[in-house]
């Protein structure tokens, strides 16, 4: 098997990249998702919001490569304001497990200056170990 991309049905076409990328040995590599749909549109405009919708995407994604919340192994957060980071942390811990469950990989979280696109408050990137 070579790569393969994946790619949700009913997503709009990426441009440019890949959504997911699976290798030989089930390693998945989950292009850093933003709050928008699968018709890369906000329909949040809060931190909470565009958080839940980048998670829901990355499960998404995991699930059309055949794995489930627990094959995450790791995932990076890019966040535009740390303060409003700080002060959400007990919603961002209940949103978090009602979408990826109880499953917590080794996580990494970076304050950026910005994001590509305007209205994205943050974005997130995995990796996942879907078993073969």
């Amino acid at each position: 098997m070579t790569n393969k991309v994946i790619q949700p049905d009913g997503w709009a076409p990426a441009k440019g990249y890949a959504n997911g990328i699976l290798t030989a040995d089930g390693t998945l590599y989950v292009g850093g998702q933003i709050g928008w749909t699968a018709e890369q549109k906000f329909e949040s405009h809060d931190f909470i919001g565009q958080m839940e919708q980048a998670l829901k995407n990355i499960r998404d994604v995991v699930e059309a490569a055949g794995g489930g919340p627990e094959h995450i192994t790791r995932l990076t957060w890019f966040v535009k304001d740390k303060a409003e980071y700080m002060a959400h942390q007990g919603e961002i811990g209940r949103a978090y497990r009602g979408i990826l469950g109880r499953n917590f990989p080794a996580m990494s979280l970076l304050v950026v200056a910005d994001l590509l696109e305007d209205e994205a408050l943050l974005e997130i990137e995995a990796t996942a170990h879907i078993p073969q």
